[in-house]
């Protein structure tokens, strides 16, 4: 399985972006892709998730009401709609995949098997 993320780049405070991740090399109805983020000097936390094949999305109760997670089946592309965008939001954003435990939703670093490389997002003030 191979993620490639894109769509980062520097926005003003208020801004939007819309991040996306092209995912190639498996069958994906089984999987949760999430993304993550990580600011300089900090660890990396969890965004938002979607199932690949049920549509479902939960999210990082930080990032309800900005974000939105969404993919497209035709294309094998997850989006990440960043909204109301804040300096805080700077971070190198990733996107990663798994094939979850039954009935699990997950959301840690180390619940992911596969991850693309990161798009910088600078947000200034």
């Amino acid at each position: 399985v191979q993620l490639q993320a894109s769509g980062g780049g520097l926005v003003q405070a208020g801004g939007s972006l819309r991040l996306s991740c092209a995912a190639s090399g498996g069958t994906f109805s089984a999987y949760i892709m999430g993304w993550f983020r990580q600011a300089p000097g900090k660890e990396r936390e969890f965004v938002a998730a979607i199932g690949w094949g049920s549509g479902n999305t939960y999210y990082a109760d930080s990032m309800k009401g900005r974000f939105a997670v969404s993919r497209d089946n035709a294309k094998n592309t997850m989006y990440l709609q960043m909204n109301m965008l804040k300096p805080e939001d700077t971070a190198l954003y990733y996107c990663a995949a798994t094939v979850p435990r039954r009935g699990t939703y997950p959301a840690a670093v180390g619940d992911y098997r596969y991850w693309g490389q990161g798009t910088l997002v600078t947000v200034s003030s």
